[in-house]
């Protein structure tokens, strides 16, 4: 498979689609950087500047418990 495809944050659709999969729990932060090309870190950045302050905290502390029960998560 071929690098990923970098995007600019402006496209509202495309954050959409990011901040859709970041929420989902049968999706990992690898699986958006390769779709996306969007690091962690970068991901988890886009959702504290789009979401509301409560939801992206509940997200993130949704996030820390799986991933400390589970093996592999996000």
């Amino acid at each position: 498979m071929g690098q990923p495809t970098r995007f600019t944050l402006t496209d509202p659709a495309l954050i959409s689609e990011v901040i859709e999969l970041a929420l989902s729990d049968h999706v990992t932060f690898s699986q958006i950087q390769q779709q996306y090309g969007l690091r962690a870190d970068e991901v988890q950045d886009l959702m504290r500047r789009h979401l509301k302050r409560g939801s992206y905290v509940a997200w993130r502390k949704r996030v820390r418990l799986f991933s400390d029960r589970r093996e592999r998560y996000k």
